[in-house]
């Protein structure tokens, strides 16, 4: 791929105690990644020098004094040091030193990219208490990404072979989300999926609204959610233009998605949306970040402690959380908009 094609991405190593340097150094083996991207690595130097020995990395390290200085030449790891430690913790344990590396990393990753030396970011696992402990107060990277870019209306998609599911509730105990349903609400989530999935390069999507009952409530026997709140906000957004349709049963939303009926699924809670994307493929689903000036993605799994530092951890999904920004980088990019 021409040169000018491949966005710079800033990757940050997560925290150092899990398995985040490993996959990212096992990802920067597949030659896709490098064909599609220049990664600039965010973390400490003597931390990604032990995940080269972990994942057997036959290539070197190069320390970069700026990031807009990264070459992407297969083979080289070029890292921009976000602090000066000279051994890192230990495998498989919950640090102040770790959540404070993992922190640092995503600070210096964000400032590059307000400054356009990177043009977008990729994130490794990081563990929310470590984080804490080293002095962030965010409960994760969405949330941290959020408040540091001074963003507003972020939303998390996620991107597992053609499926691109969007969630409208996260992080809230089920028995909650009904009550953070609303017309108005289910109507701007609408909004704001369609614009995203034009902004990503789909110039005639097709957003279907995931029902919240078994069966989309059977007119009401089985849930009143349907007729009292999502029909009309999907009416609503259909009177406004947007090529919305729902909303229709969970258990067949996501497959038709996948069969290419619909561009994009916008689900309520959680684990509606995670069980069918992990169901299709665990280790590949990507999670992007969308409403910040620069894509974000990550792997959608944790810090897997327990096998931290034995060379075992499966990179497919950190080679698939690259190449996607990547991808989706450059539709941002063919359309006119900011990487």
């Amino acid at each position: 791929m021409d040169d000018k094609l491949r966005p710079r991405i800033g990757v940050t190593l997560g925290d150092p105690a899990g398995i985040g340097p490993e996959i990212v150094v096992k990802a920067l083996m597949d030659p896709q990644v490098f064909s599609e991207t220049v990664p600039v690595l965010y973390g400490s130097p003597v931390v990604l020098e032990r995940a080269m020995g972990v994942a057997g990395y036959p290539g070197v390290m190069e320390v970069l004094d700026r990031p807009e200085a990264a070459t992407g030449k297969a083979g080289v790891l070029q890292i921009f040091p976000t602090s000066d430690i000279t051994s890192p913790p230990p495998f498989g344990t919950v640090t102040e030193e770790g959540g404070r590396e993992a922190g640092r990393a995503i600070v210096s990753a964000i400032d590059a990219a307000r400054a356009g030396k990177i043009d977008g970011i990729n994130t490794a696992p990081l563990n929310k208490e470590a984080l804490r402990l080293g002095g962030y107060h965010y409960p994760g990277h969405t949330e941290m990404l959020t408040e540091l870019f001074a963003s507003q209306g972020v939303f998390t998609m996620f991107v597992t072979g053609r499926l691109h599911i969007f969630f409208l509730t996260r992080h809230h105990p089920l028995r909650n989300v009904p009550a953070l349903l609303t017309i108005d609400s289910v109507y701007q989530g609408l909004v704001r999926c369609v614009g995203f999935l034009r902004e990503l390069g789909f110039a005639h999507p097709t957003l279907a609204l995931a029902a919240l009952n078994p069966h989309g409530g059977e007119n009401g026997l089985l849930g009143s959610e349907e007729g009292e709140v999502l029909a009309p906000a999907v009416a609503r957004a259909i009177t406004d233009g947007y090529p919305v349709v729902g909303p229709i049963p969970a258990d067949a939303v996501f497959f038709q998605a996948l069969q290419g009926r619909y561009t994009g699924v916008l689900s309520l809670y959680h684990d509606q949306g995670h069980v069918a994307a992990k169901t299709l493929d665990f280790y590949g689903t990507v999670s992007v970040t969308l409403g910040l000036p620069v894509i974000r993605t990550s792997v959608d799994h944790g810090t897997a402690f327990d096998i931290a530092g034995q060379g075992i951890a499966d990179a497919g999904g950190q080679v698939a959380a690259l190449t996607t920004a990547a991808r989706l980088i450059r539709q941002r990019q063919a359309l006119g908009r900011p990487r």
